[in-house]
């Protein structure tokens, strides 16, 4: 990665979150651990990756983003908005009355979103059809799903990932936020995934385990997944939720944090913060 994409997409990193931070503020409680943690991989894949176009959506030679956890649409939108895919003073209308951003992604509403999620486990079985179209259809189009390590309590996800890995679709990179914890606590307390890196091996995919807060890891990890072309491909995240801001990563209940007055004041000061990380990436 070159020196002025790096500092690209940390600067787009920081808006990401920033951007989080004033959606959710004003509704009192929203989805922010989930979407922290994807927060450098949105930065990355809209300000390095993929192949899109703002001003045409809809383009047929775009890639395609499945968010399968799709809870974690604050950080969806966020990129889509400072990527030119709509306005940035339409996140202010998060889970408002006819909004065309609802708490879930929904693709006949917001301009960038491929595919509508959110029941858990159903953006993994929607992406490989979407990869298996693509081939079929002679598309050089590449699909990024990513998955919940939560999510992954879902038989559906296993009967997705069987297919794809059949199917050898490489061009359906699938990425796994391992950040150890869902609604009701840590992973391993819920549902043990065990080691969810050796289960994709098991699966028949060439797999990597790279930490997800650091762009150059996930970067140079996005192009040897692309460089595989004789089976299915994995990246599993090893991240941090609530990542970025000290005050929620080590906030027990971060999945939906309730904004209360401690919460409140650590998110506008932690947006004071991400504002100077912006503006020094302009000067």
């Amino acid at each position: 990665m070159q020196a002025e994409e790096l500092e690209r997409v940390t600067a787009l990193a920081a808006k990401i979150r920033r951007d989080v931070l004033e959606m959710l503020l004003p509704l009192g409680a929203g989805h922010l651990g989930g979407s922290f943690s994807i927060a450098d991989l949105m930065a990355l894949l809209y300000g390095k990756v993929l192949a899109y176009d703002p001003e045409n959506p809809r383009w047929e030679g775009r890639d395609r983003v499945v968010l399968s956890k799709g809870h974690a649409g604050p950080a969806w939108y966020a990129a889509l908005a400072e990527s030119g895919f709509f306005d940035r003073d339409m996140l202010l209308t998060l889970n408002q009355g006819h909004t065309d951003l609802p708490s879930h992604p929904d693709r006949l509403k917001t301009p960038g979103v491929d595919m509508t999620t959110g029941s858990l486990g159903q953006g993994c079985s929607t992406a490989a059809g979407i990869a298996y179209a693509n081939r079929l259809k002679g598309s050089d189009a590449y699909t990024y799903l990513i998955v919940g390590d939560g999510e992954l309590n879902e038989g559906q996800c296993w009967e997705a990932f069987q297919f794809i890995a059949h199917n050898r679709l490489n061009r359906c990179i699938v990425i796994i936020d391992d950040n150890k914890k869902q609604l009701d606590g840590y992973t391993v307390d819920v549902m043990n995934p065990f080691d969810i890196a050796a289960k994709m091996r098991a699966f028949g995919f060439a797999t990597q385990r790279v930490n997800g807060q650091d762009v150059v890891a996930l970067d140079a990890a996005i192009t040897c997944a692309k460089h595989t072309e004789d089976s299915a491909v994995a990246i599993v995240m090893d991240t941090v939720k609530g990542a970025g801001v000290p005050y929620f990563e080590q906030l027990m209940d971060n999945h939906s944090v309730k904004f209360n007055a401690e919460a409140k004041a650590a998110a506008e000061a932690a947006i004071a913060e991400l504002e100077a990380v912006i503006e020094g990436s302009r000067a």
